[in-house]
Protein backbone atom coordinates (compact mmCIF):
# COMPACT_ATOMS: atom_id res chain seq x y z
CA UNK A 1 0.00 0.00 0.00
CA UNK A 2 1.63 3.42 -0.86
CA UNK A 3 1.95 6.08 1.63
CA UNK A 4 -1.03 8.76 1.19
CA UNK A 5 0.17 11.59 -0.96
CA UNK A 6 2.29 9.81 -3.11
CA UNK A 7 1.79 10.17 -7.30
CA UNK A 8 -0.78 7.20 -8.16
CA UNK A 9 0.69 4.89 -11.16
CA UNK A 10 -0.93 4.89 -14.20
CA UNK A 11 -3.17 1.71 -15.01
CA UNK A 12 -4.39 2.28 -18.41
CA UNK A 13 -3.45 4.17 -21.49
CA UNK A 14 -5.07 7.53 -20.67
CA UNK A 15 -3.09 10.98 -19.90
CA UNK A 16 -2.33 10.80 -16.14
CA UNK A 17 -3.76 13.02 -14.08
CA UNK A 18 -2.46 15.69 -12.28
CA UNK A 19 -1.44 14.84 -9.42
CA UNK A 20 -3.37 15.93 -6.25
CA UNK A 21 -2.82 18.35 -3.58
CA UNK A 22 -2.46 16.16 -0.40
CA UNK A 23 -4.35 17.39 3.05
CA UNK A 24 -3.92 15.80 6.18
CA UNK A 25 -7.08 14.28 7.81
CA UNK A 26 -7.65 16.84 10.92
CA UNK A 27 -7.76 19.70 8.20
CA UNK A 28 -10.68 18.12 6.08
CA UNK A 29 -12.39 17.22 9.05
CA UNK A 30 -12.48 20.86 10.03
CA UNK A 31 -13.16 22.50 7.06
CA UNK A 32 -15.40 19.95 4.71
CA UNK A 33 -18.38 21.20 5.88
CA UNK A 34 -17.94 24.54 4.66
CA UNK A 35 -16.54 23.45 1.32
CA UNK A 36 -18.53 22.53 -1.87
CA UNK A 37 -17.59 19.15 -3.71
CA UNK A 38 -14.77 19.60 -6.13
CA UNK A 39 -14.11 17.66 -9.52
CA UNK A 40 -10.85 17.99 -11.86
CA UNK A 41 -12.62 19.42 -15.18
CA UNK A 42 -10.83 16.62 -16.85
CA UNK A 43 -13.69 14.71 -15.45
CA UNK A 44 -17.11 14.78 -16.83
CA UNK A 45 -19.94 13.35 -14.38
CA UNK A 46 -23.46 14.08 -16.83
CA UNK A 47 -25.53 10.88 -14.49
CA UNK A 48 -24.61 12.01 -11.33
CA UNK A 49 -27.53 13.23 -9.77
CA UNK A 50 -29.16 16.34 -8.28
CA UNK A 51 -29.50 15.48 -4.92
CA UNK A 52 -25.91 15.22 -4.49
CA UNK A 53 -24.99 18.75 -5.48
CA UNK A 54 -28.65 19.67 -3.16
CA UNK A 55 -26.84 17.99 -0.38
CA UNK A 56 -23.58 19.60 -0.71
CA UNK A 57 -24.64 22.76 -0.48
CA UNK A 58 -26.24 22.87 2.95
CA UNK A 59 -24.75 24.89 5.41
CA UNK A 60 -22.25 23.80 7.49
CA UNK A 61 -22.12 22.82 10.82
CA UNK A 62 -18.52 22.37 12.24
CA UNK A 63 -16.70 25.56 13.05
CA UNK A 64 -12.49 25.71 11.63
CA UNK A 65 -9.69 24.36 14.22
CA UNK A 66 -8.95 27.39 15.47
CA UNK A 67 -9.97 30.99 14.72
CA UNK A 68 -6.23 31.61 13.03
CA UNK A 69 -6.87 28.25 11.04
CA UNK A 70 -10.28 28.79 9.36
CA UNK A 71 -9.78 26.08 6.83
CA UNK A 72 -8.35 26.15 2.84
CA UNK A 73 -9.80 28.32 0.20
CA UNK A 74 -11.85 26.33 -2.72
CA UNK A 75 -8.84 26.41 -4.89
CA UNK A 76 -6.66 24.17 -2.25
CA UNK A 77 -9.53 21.60 -2.05
CA UNK A 78 -8.10 18.07 -3.01
CA UNK A 79 -9.18 17.30 -6.12
CA UNK A 80 -11.02 13.20 -6.13
CA UNK A 81 -8.67 10.99 -7.95
CA UNK A 82 -10.67 7.43 -8.68
CA UNK A 83 -8.48 4.64 -8.96
CA UNK A 84 -11.15 2.50 -10.09
CA UNK A 85 -11.31 1.03 -13.97
CA UNK A 86 -13.08 2.03 -16.36
CA UNK A 87 -13.85 5.63 -15.01
CA UNK A 88 -16.11 4.62 -12.22
CA UNK A 89 -17.63 6.93 -9.37
CA UNK A 90 -19.39 6.65 -6.70
CA UNK A 91 -22.64 8.09 -6.13
CA UNK A 92 -22.22 10.36 -2.79
CA UNK A 93 -19.80 11.35 -1.32
CA UNK A 94 -18.47 11.16 2.14
CA UNK A 95 -19.39 14.83 3.19
CA UNK A 96 -22.83 13.38 2.34
CA UNK A 97 -22.72 10.33 4.28
CA UNK A 98 -21.36 12.67 7.28
CA UNK A 99 -24.49 15.38 6.82
CA UNK A 100 -27.15 12.52 6.92
CA UNK A 101 -25.82 11.15 9.56
CA UNK A 102 -25.72 14.18 11.81
CA UNK A 103 -29.55 15.21 10.07
CA UNK A 104 -30.80 11.98 11.15
CA UNK A 105 -29.29 12.26 14.54
CA UNK A 106 -30.71 15.77 15.29
CA UNK A 107 -33.89 14.87 13.94
CA UNK A 108 -34.27 11.68 16.16
CA UNK A 109 -32.93 13.90 19.22
CA UNK A 110 -35.87 16.31 18.34
CA UNK A 111 -38.60 13.74 18.62
CA UNK A 112 -37.55 11.77 21.44
CA UNK A 113 -36.91 15.14 23.33
CA UNK A 114 -40.78 16.43 22.24
CA UNK A 115 -41.96 13.02 23.11
CA UNK A 116 -40.15 12.71 26.76
CA UNK A 117 -42.09 16.01 27.70
CA UNK A 118 -45.34 15.11 26.04
CA UNK A 119 -45.31 12.25 28.75
CA UNK A 120 -44.12 14.68 31.95
CA UNK A 121 -46.66 16.85 30.63
CA UNK A 122 -49.83 14.26 30.88
CA UNK A 123 -47.99 12.88 33.81
CA UNK A 124 -47.74 15.88 35.71
CA UNK A 125 -52.17 16.71 34.66
CA UNK A 126 -53.31 13.42 35.88
CA UNK A 127 -50.84 14.00 39.31
CA UNK A 128 -52.68 17.59 39.15
CA UNK A 129 -56.35 16.22 38.88
CA UNK A 130 -56.01 13.37 41.55
CA UNK A 131 -53.74 15.83 43.89
CA UNK A 132 -56.88 18.56 43.65
CA UNK A 133 -59.50 16.21 44.37
CA UNK A 134 -57.34 14.70 47.12
CA UNK A 135 -56.75 18.01 48.46
CA UNK A 136 -60.00 19.77 48.08
CA UNK A 137 -61.25 16.56 50.21
CA UNK A 138 -58.42 16.61 52.51
CA UNK A 139 -59.17 20.00 53.49
CA UNK A 140 -62.81 19.27 53.98
CA UNK A 141 -62.29 16.27 56.28
CA UNK A 142 -59.73 17.99 58.00
CA UNK A 143 -62.36 20.58 58.63
CA UNK A 144 -64.46 18.17 60.00
CA UNK A 145 -61.92 16.77 62.03
CA UNK A 146 -60.52 19.99 64.03
CA UNK A 147 -65.05 20.15 64.12
CA UNK A 148 -65.27 17.39 66.10
CA UNK A 149 -62.10 18.52 68.13
CA UNK A 150 -63.75 21.59 69.19
CA UNK A 151 -67.25 19.51 69.82
CA UNK A 152 -64.82 17.04 71.85
CA UNK A 153 -63.30 19.72 73.66
CA UNK A 154 -66.25 21.59 74.47
CA UNK A 155 -67.45 18.19 75.88
CA UNK A 156 -65.01 17.68 78.17
CA UNK A 157 -64.83 21.29 79.66
CA UNK A 158 -68.96 20.65 80.03
CA UNK A 159 -68.52 17.17 81.76
CA UNK A 160 -65.29 18.79 83.69
CA UNK A 161 -67.49 21.35 85.26
CA UNK A 162 -69.08 18.28 87.36
CA UNK A 163 -66.02 17.69 88.72
CA UNK A 164 -64.22 19.04 91.45
CA UNK A 165 -61.81 21.95 91.31
CA UNK A 166 -58.56 19.17 91.85
CA UNK A 167 -58.83 17.42 88.46
CA UNK A 168 -59.01 21.34 86.64
CA UNK A 169 -56.28 22.35 88.42
CA UNK A 170 -54.66 18.76 87.48
CA UNK A 171 -55.20 19.38 83.98
CA UNK A 172 -53.89 22.73 83.93
CA UNK A 173 -50.58 21.39 85.28
CA UNK A 174 -50.41 18.45 83.10
CA UNK A 175 -50.58 21.42 80.43
CA UNK A 176 -47.87 23.38 82.32
CA UNK A 177 -45.63 20.50 81.83
CA UNK A 178 -46.65 19.88 78.03
CA UNK A 179 -45.44 23.73 77.90
CA UNK A 180 -42.22 23.35 79.26
CA UNK A 181 -41.43 20.27 77.58
CA UNK A 182 -42.04 22.06 74.26
CA UNK A 183 -39.67 25.26 75.07
CA UNK A 184 -37.06 22.85 75.86
CA UNK A 185 -37.76 20.96 73.01
CA UNK A 186 -36.92 23.96 70.70
CA UNK A 187 -33.07 24.13 71.54
CA UNK A 188 -32.55 21.07 69.44
CA UNK A 189 -33.95 22.42 66.75
CA UNK A 190 -32.89 25.92 67.13
CA UNK A 191 -29.35 24.62 67.65
CA UNK A 192 -29.40 22.21 64.41
CA UNK A 193 -30.41 24.95 61.89
CA UNK A 194 -27.68 27.01 63.49
CA UNK A 195 -25.01 24.63 62.58
CA UNK A 196 -26.16 23.87 59.03
CA UNK A 197 -25.54 27.91 58.21
CA UNK A 198 -21.73 27.18 59.43
CA UNK A 199 -21.16 23.92 57.96
CA UNK A 200 -22.20 26.12 54.67
CA UNK A 201 -20.20 28.40 55.07
CA UNK A 202 -17.30 25.92 54.38
CA UNK A 203 -18.72 25.65 50.74
CA UNK A 204 -15.76 27.08 48.11
CA UNK A 205 -15.44 28.95 44.89
CA UNK A 206 -18.58 29.11 42.89
CA UNK A 207 -20.79 27.28 44.89
CA UNK A 208 -20.39 29.62 47.59
CA UNK A 209 -23.89 31.37 47.28
CA UNK A 210 -26.89 32.86 49.09
CA UNK A 211 -29.10 30.44 47.71
CA UNK A 212 -32.66 29.39 49.17
CA UNK A 213 -31.47 27.04 51.63
CA UNK A 214 -29.94 29.71 53.54
CA UNK A 215 -32.77 31.69 53.09
CA UNK A 216 -35.00 29.06 54.53
CA UNK A 217 -32.70 27.92 57.49
CA UNK A 218 -32.45 32.12 58.29
CA UNK A 219 -36.56 31.71 58.08
CA UNK A 220 -36.47 28.79 60.18
CA UNK A 221 -34.30 30.00 62.89
CA UNK A 222 -36.52 33.40 63.21
CA UNK A 223 -39.49 31.27 63.28
CA UNK A 224 -38.04 29.39 66.48
CA UNK A 225 -37.44 31.87 68.24
CA UNK A 226 -41.11 33.54 67.59
CA UNK A 227 -42.17 30.20 68.89
CA UNK A 228 -40.13 29.79 72.03
CA UNK A 229 -40.90 33.75 72.69
CA UNK A 230 -44.77 32.50 72.69
CA UNK A 231 -44.15 29.45 74.75
CA UNK A 232 -42.83 31.26 77.43
CA UNK A 233 -45.37 33.57 77.44
CA UNK A 234 -48.16 31.00 77.57
CA UNK A 235 -46.50 29.36 79.89
CA UNK A 236 -46.10 31.92 82.06
CA UNK A 237 -50.00 32.82 81.66
CA UNK A 238 -50.71 28.97 83.25
CA UNK A 239 -48.50 29.33 86.03
CA UNK A 240 -50.29 32.69 87.07
CA UNK A 241 -53.89 30.78 86.07
CA UNK A 242 -52.93 27.91 88.47
CA UNK A 243 -52.79 30.21 91.81
CA UNK A 244 -56.19 31.81 90.66
CA UNK A 245 -58.89 28.74 90.13
CA UNK A 246 -61.72 28.69 91.97
CA UNK A 247 -64.34 25.72 92.53
CA UNK A 248 -68.08 25.82 91.39
CA UNK A 249 -70.21 23.27 89.45
CA UNK A 250 -73.58 24.14 87.20
CA UNK A 251 -76.22 21.54 85.83
CA UNK A 252 -75.20 21.60 81.89
CA UNK A 253 -77.37 18.76 80.48
CA UNK A 254 -78.87 20.26 77.87
CA UNK A 255 -75.88 21.87 76.30
CA UNK A 256 -73.97 18.75 76.93
CA UNK A 257 -76.91 16.77 74.99
CA UNK A 258 -76.33 18.87 72.07
CA UNK A 259 -72.95 18.51 71.93
CA UNK A 260 -72.98 14.60 71.68
CA UNK A 261 -75.83 14.93 69.29
CA UNK A 262 -73.71 17.28 67.20
CA UNK A 263 -70.39 15.30 67.58
CA UNK A 264 -72.57 12.21 66.61
CA UNK A 265 -73.02 13.61 63.33
CA UNK A 266 -70.28 15.44 62.47
CA UNK A 267 -68.06 12.32 63.71
CA UNK A 268 -70.56 10.04 61.33
CA UNK A 269 -69.55 12.93 58.23
CA UNK A 270 -65.92 12.76 59.19
CA UNK A 271 -65.90 8.84 58.89
CA UNK A 272 -67.47 9.13 55.34
CA UNK A 273 -65.27 7.73 52.32
CA UNK A 274 -65.79 7.80 48.49
CA UNK A 275 -66.14 3.78 49.36
CA UNK A 276 -68.55 4.53 51.83
CA UNK A 277 -72.15 3.00 51.77
CA UNK A 278 -75.35 5.31 52.01
CA UNK A 279 -73.71 8.63 50.56
CA UNK A 280 -76.34 9.65 47.67
CA UNK A 281 -76.75 12.61 45.31
CA UNK A 282 -78.60 15.58 47.16
CA UNK A 283 -79.32 18.22 44.81
CA UNK A 284 -79.92 22.04 45.86
CA UNK A 285 -78.46 21.12 49.13
CA UNK A 286 -75.81 23.58 49.48
CA UNK A 287 -77.89 26.42 49.16
CA UNK A 288 -80.10 25.47 51.82
CA UNK A 289 -78.83 27.71 55.33
CA UNK A 290 -80.05 25.96 58.12
CA UNK A 291 -77.63 27.40 60.38
CA UNK A 292 -78.89 29.65 63.63
CA UNK A 293 -74.95 30.23 64.91
CA UNK A 294 -71.33 30.74 63.61
CA UNK A 295 -68.15 29.06 65.38
CA UNK A 296 -68.19 32.33 67.45
CA UNK A 297 -71.54 32.40 68.72
CA UNK A 298 -71.60 28.72 68.92
CA UNK A 299 -68.67 28.80 71.19
CA UNK A 300 -70.09 31.78 73.18
CA UNK A 301 -73.12 30.34 73.91
CA UNK A 302 -71.12 27.44 75.75
CA UNK A 303 -68.75 29.68 77.47
CA UNK A 304 -71.51 32.24 79.14
CA UNK A 305 -72.88 28.49 80.58
CA UNK A 306 -69.79 27.85 81.88
CA UNK A 307 -69.12 31.23 82.91
CA UNK A 308 -72.61 31.44 84.82
CA UNK A 309 -71.58 28.14 86.79
CA UNK A 310 -68.36 28.22 86.89
CA UNK A 311 -66.40 31.40 86.02
CA UNK A 312 -62.70 30.33 87.44
CA UNK A 313 -63.18 26.84 85.71
CA UNK A 314 -64.09 28.65 82.38
CA UNK A 315 -61.01 31.22 82.46
CA UNK A 316 -58.77 27.71 83.01
CA UNK A 317 -60.60 26.09 80.44
CA UNK A 318 -60.22 28.68 77.92
CA UNK A 319 -56.79 29.18 78.70
CA UNK A 320 -56.11 25.12 77.96
CA UNK A 321 -57.81 25.76 74.88
CA UNK A 322 -55.08 28.50 74.12
CA UNK A 323 -52.47 26.70 74.87
CA UNK A 324 -53.74 23.52 73.23
CA UNK A 325 -54.22 25.97 70.15
CA UNK A 326 -50.62 27.37 70.20
CA UNK A 327 -49.15 24.00 70.79
CA UNK A 328 -50.73 22.84 68.00
CA UNK A 329 -49.83 25.99 66.35
CA UNK A 330 -46.39 26.52 67.23
CA UNK A 331 -45.35 22.35 66.41
CA UNK A 332 -47.26 22.95 62.91
CA UNK A 333 -45.46 26.22 61.97
CA UNK A 334 -41.77 25.00 62.95
CA UNK A 335 -42.83 21.53 61.42
CA UNK A 336 -43.77 23.23 57.98
CA UNK A 337 -40.58 25.29 57.85
CA UNK A 338 -38.49 22.58 58.95
CA UNK A 339 -40.36 20.71 55.84
CA UNK A 340 -39.32 23.51 53.47
CA UNK A 341 -35.89 23.39 54.28
CA UNK A 342 -35.95 19.93 54.11
CA UNK A 343 -36.78 20.22 50.32
CA UNK A 344 -35.28 23.38 49.93
CA UNK A 345 -32.23 21.13 50.61
CA UNK A 346 -33.08 18.27 48.53
CA UNK A 347 -33.70 20.20 45.63
CA UNK A 348 -30.16 21.64 46.03
CA UNK A 349 -28.61 18.08 46.11
CA UNK A 350 -30.51 17.38 43.11
CA UNK A 351 -29.09 20.40 41.73
CA UNK A 352 -25.78 19.66 42.86
CA UNK A 353 -25.51 16.01 41.84
CA UNK A 354 -27.14 17.49 38.33
CA UNK A 355 -24.33 19.30 37.86
CA UNK A 356 -21.67 16.97 38.90
CA UNK A 357 -22.93 14.02 36.56
CA UNK A 358 -22.83 16.37 34.16
CA UNK A 359 -18.95 17.81 34.57
CA UNK A 360 -18.24 14.18 35.05
CA UNK A 361 -19.54 13.16 31.21
CA UNK A 362 -18.37 16.15 30.18
CA UNK A 363 -14.63 15.71 31.96
CA UNK A 364 -14.83 12.26 30.24
CA UNK A 365 -15.96 13.20 27.00
CA UNK A 366 -12.91 15.77 27.16
CA UNK A 367 -10.16 12.96 28.20
CA UNK A 368 -11.27 10.91 25.10
CA UNK A 369 -11.14 13.87 23.50
CA UNK A 370 -7.44 14.59 24.35
CA UNK A 371 -6.86 11.04 23.92
CA UNK A 372 -8.13 11.30 20.21
CA UNK A 373 -6.29 14.04 18.95
CA UNK A 374 -3.12 13.14 20.46
CA UNK A 375 -3.07 9.73 19.02
CA UNK A 376 -4.02 12.28 15.88
CA UNK A 377 -0.79 14.60 16.56
CA UNK A 378 1.15 11.84 16.46
CA UNK A 379 0.00 10.33 13.01
CA UNK A 380 0.60 13.73 11.95
CA UNK A 381 4.12 14.19 13.07
CA UNK A 382 5.06 10.32 11.80
CA UNK A 383 3.22 11.37 8.09
CA UNK A 384 5.73 14.40 8.41
CA UNK A 385 8.70 12.48 9.34
CA UNK A 386 7.63 9.85 6.18
CA UNK A 387 7.37 12.66 3.47
CA UNK A 388 10.61 14.18 5.32
CA UNK A 389 12.29 10.73 3.88
CA UNK A 390 10.62 11.08 0.84
CA UNK A 391 11.79 14.68 0.39
CA UNK A 392 15.47 13.98 0.72
CA UNK A 393 15.48 11.24 -1.52
CA UNK A 394 13.82 13.56 -4.23
CA UNK A 395 16.05 16.36 -2.94
CA UNK A 396 19.42 13.89 -2.95
CA UNK A 397 18.04 12.21 -6.88
CA UNK A 398 18.13 16.48 -7.60
CA UNK A 399 21.81 16.78 -5.96
CA UNK A 400 22.98 13.69 -7.26
CA UNK A 401 21.97 14.48 -11.25
CA UNK A 402 23.46 17.97 -10.84
CA UNK A 403 26.65 16.12 -11.12
CA UNK A 404 25.81 15.24 -14.63
CA UNK A 405 28.93 16.01 -17.02
CA UNK A 406 28.35 18.38 -19.89
CA UNK A 407 26.02 17.60 -22.08
CA UNK A 408 24.38 15.08 -19.80
CA UNK A 409 22.85 17.90 -17.55
CA UNK A 410 19.93 17.75 -20.11
CA UNK A 411 16.22 18.95 -18.03
CA UNK A 412 14.33 16.12 -18.96
CA UNK A 413 11.35 14.84 -17.72
CA UNK A 414 12.77 13.06 -14.66
CA UNK A 415 14.44 16.38 -14.18
CA UNK A 416 10.86 18.21 -14.52
CA UNK A 417 9.43 14.58 -12.29
CA UNK A 418 11.82 15.95 -9.46
CA UNK A 419 11.31 19.17 -9.41
CA UNK A 420 7.39 19.11 -9.34
CA UNK A 421 7.72 16.23 -6.52
CA UNK A 422 10.15 18.78 -4.30
CA UNK A 423 7.32 21.36 -4.52
CA UNK A 424 4.71 19.24 -4.20
CA UNK A 425 6.75 17.68 -0.74
CA UNK A 426 7.52 21.01 0.64
CA UNK A 427 4.19 22.01 0.24
CA UNK A 428 2.57 19.07 1.80
CA UNK A 429 4.95 19.48 4.60
CA UNK A 430 3.59 23.15 5.29
CA UNK A 431 -0.12 21.95 5.11
CA UNK A 432 0.94 19.46 7.45
CA UNK A 433 2.94 21.46 9.72
CA UNK A 434 0.46 24.04 9.93
CA UNK A 435 -2.13 20.70 11.08
CA UNK A 436 -0.19 19.81 13.31
CA UNK A 437 -0.17 23.59 14.92
CA UNK A 438 -3.76 24.05 15.04
CA UNK A 439 -3.79 20.47 16.56
CA UNK A 440 -1.43 21.66 19.37
CA UNK A 441 -3.86 24.76 19.87
CA UNK A 442 -6.82 22.98 20.27
CA UNK A 443 -5.01 19.95 22.44
CA UNK A 444 -3.99 22.97 25.04
CA UNK A 445 -7.81 24.10 24.86
CA UNK A 446 -8.57 20.95 25.86
CA UNK A 447 -6.47 20.81 28.59
CA UNK A 448 -7.18 23.78 29.94
CA UNK A 449 -10.93 22.83 29.87
CA UNK A 450 -10.47 19.49 31.88
CA UNK A 451 -8.13 21.41 34.41
CA UNK A 452 -11.30 23.62 35.05
CA UNK A 453 -14.17 20.63 34.83
CA UNK A 454 -11.59 18.86 37.64
CA UNK A 455 -11.66 22.16 39.56
CA UNK A 456 -15.44 22.43 39.43
CA UNK A 457 -15.93 18.74 40.22
CA UNK A 458 -14.14 19.01 43.39
CA UNK A 459 -16.41 21.89 44.60
CA UNK A 460 -19.47 20.32 43.62
CA UNK A 461 -18.02 17.16 45.96
CA UNK A 462 -17.44 19.35 48.70
CA UNK A 463 -21.06 21.25 48.45
CA UNK A 464 -22.38 17.71 48.01
CA UNK A 465 -20.98 16.58 51.05
CA UNK A 466 -21.95 19.36 53.39
CA UNK A 467 -25.56 19.70 52.05
CA UNK A 468 -26.15 15.84 51.66
CA UNK A 469 -23.83 14.67 54.54
CA UNK A 470 -23.25 17.05 57.17
CA UNK A 471 -26.68 18.96 57.11
CA UNK A 472 -28.96 16.19 56.30
CA UNK A 473 -27.32 13.74 58.58
CA UNK A 474 -28.17 16.24 61.29
CA UNK A 475 -31.60 17.55 60.56
CA UNK A 476 -32.54 13.66 60.98
CA UNK A 477 -32.49 14.02 65.07
CA UNK A 478 -35.06 16.86 64.33
CA UNK A 479 -37.41 16.58 67.39
CA UNK A 480 -41.14 14.72 65.66
CA UNK A 481 -44.43 16.96 66.30
CA UNK A 482 -45.30 14.79 69.07
CA UNK A 483 -42.25 15.41 71.21
CA UNK A 484 -42.86 19.05 70.55
CA UNK A 485 -46.78 19.38 71.80
CA UNK A 486 -45.26 17.11 75.33
CA UNK A 487 -47.06 14.52 74.11
CA UNK A 488 -43.70 11.94 75.15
Amino acid sequence: MELYGYPLKAKFNQPRPPPPKVLSATHVAAGYKSRIPYHPESFSMPWMPNSYYKAATLNPTLSPLTESFPGLPPTKIVPFISERPNGVFTRHTLDDWHRSNMTNYKESETTRHNAERLRADLTRTIKDVYQQAKRTQGESTKNLGERINDIEYWKSELCIELDAMIRETNSLMDMQKRLERALADTEGPFQVAHKCLLNREKRMGIDLVNDDVEKQLVTEIKIIRSCRERLQQCLDTVNAQIMCNKEARQELEKDLADKQLGHHIDNKCYQLKNTSRGIHFFKGVERIDATVSVPETWARFTDNNIFRSQSARAASAKLRASTESLLMGTADEMWRQFSKVNDAFTSRITEIANAKSKIQTHLAKTRQEIFQLETKIQVIQKTIRDKEVQLKVAQTRLDERSRRPNVELCRDAAQIRLVQEVNEINETLRNLHQCLRASEDMLQMLVRSKGVLEHDLVVKNNSLFIDQERCMGMRKSYPSTVQILGYV
